[in-house]
């Protein structure tokens, strides 16, 4: 399977990519938890159907030392009892603002206070910054029919 266009290659496209990718990595500095980051990046490429993303974030998650079971659960984050509370105020609003069209008010308040509660405004920032970066990736990879299976974790580093 091959993707219908390679978005790295093409001129324009990459042009594009290239700062969408850098915006990305402006991220990783930030101080919102690196699982975090990877649960939510996991959670909205599962919502988005984005194979390639699941395939990377997983393998990008379990490099960095997270379990196999915290993996496995995030699709049912609700029933399971491994996620702290933070994680699954960052999951919900991962939901919420992935499912945006699903909601005629957005995202609502109760699920953006519930965040608040637990992290500053730099790390909502980023946890903002980060959900919208994911699900750009998402529509990109999925739309192009990113094939998945074969990522190596730090193969973009």
């Amino acid at each position: 399977m091959e993707a219908r266009l390679n978005l790295f290659t093409n001129a324009v496209s990459a042009k594009a990519m290239k700062h969408v990718v850098a915006a990305g990595r402006a991220l990783a500095d930030s101080t919102l938890p690196l699982a975090t980051q990877e649960l939510v990046r996991l959670r909205a490429s599962q919502i988005n159907g984005c194979a390639f993303c699941v395939d990377m974030h997983t393998k990008e998650a379990a490099h960095a030392g997270e379990t196999a079971t915290r993996l496995h659960l995030v699709a049912v984050w609700r029933e399971a009892t491994v996620f702290t509370d933070a994680e699954r105020a960052a999951l919900e609003l991962t939901e919420q603002a992935t499912r945006i069209a699903d909601a005629a008010g957005g995202v609502p308040d109760e699920v953006w206070a519930n965040a608040a509660k637990y992290y500053d405004e730099d790390q909502l920032a980023a946890l903002v910054c980060g959900i919208a970066l994911i699900n750009t990736f998402n529509r990109l990879n999925v739309l192009v029919q990113q094939p998945a299976g074969d990522y190596v974790p730090g193969q973009f580093a």
